[in-house]
């Protein structure tokens, strides 16, 4: 498929019409077509038009300076917590495993957001009411909520924030917890916090966009 600029000016070239041009076969000139066929058809173009190689390289460029930047601040700020708690004892020291998983959770999940997901869906998502998306090992379904081509975009990019926010917070959001907790019980309380959070942060957004954009 052409790049959507040059459908008009090969047409032209072509002697046919868009329509005809997007239809791939010659229609009747007596006979027009409905506004909802029309409809179809430039939603088709607008789906096979897709950005420059070059203008994804760029994009792919940024997305890591983005992402590469987040992940060391990240990465300084456990260094960070880890010289701060040095000399103290805590009772949060045993669950550190928790915080640390929530981490790696967020930099791989990060990873496939900025660098692997697609920012288009097929073009069935579009004809039918899809509330799944599997993609590899990513799989996501939220009830009452239709992916298509017209929340997708708004869903990745919260999914995309998601993944930096829970980056660049869990750390100091450890420090903080490490600092306060006094007993076993408030430890596993600030961990379902924490927990509650982490979920809510990734589901909410994607559930609100989805839903204002859909």
């Amino acid at each position: 498929m052409p790049d959507i600029s040059l459908l008009m000016p090969l047409a032209d070239i072509l002697g046919v019409s868009v329509t005809e041009l997007l239809e791939a076969r010659r229609l009747d000139t007596a006979s027009d077509m409905e506004l909802s066929q029309v409809e179809v058809l430039v939603k088709k173009a607008l789906t096979f038009s897709e950005e420059t190689p070059e203008k994804r390289k760029e994009q792919r460029k940024k997305h890591a300076v983005l992402f590469g930047s987040c992940t060391l601040l990240s990465l300084l700020e456990l260094l960070l917590g880890i010289w701060f708690l040095s000399g103290r004892k805590s009772i949060l020291y045993p669950f550190a495993t928790t915080f640390l998983t929530f981490e790696l959770l967020s930099f791989i999940f990060g990873v496939y957001f900025w660098f692997f997901m697609k920012n288009r869906l097929p073009a069935y998502y579009d004809e039918n009411k899809i509330s799944g998306i599997s993609d590899g090992f990513f799989r996501m379904n939220v009830p009452g909520l239709y992916f298509n081509n017209s929340n997708w975009p708004h869903i990745v990019r919260a999914l995309r924030i998601w993944s930096l926010v829970t980056l660049l917070t869990i750390p100091p959001f450890y420090i903080c917890c490490t600092a306060a907790a006094s007993s076993l019980s408030v430890n596993l309380f600030l961990q379902s916090i924490l927990l509650v959070v982490y979920l809510a942060g990734l589901f909410v957004p994607v559930y609100v966009v989805g839903r204002k954009y859909g």
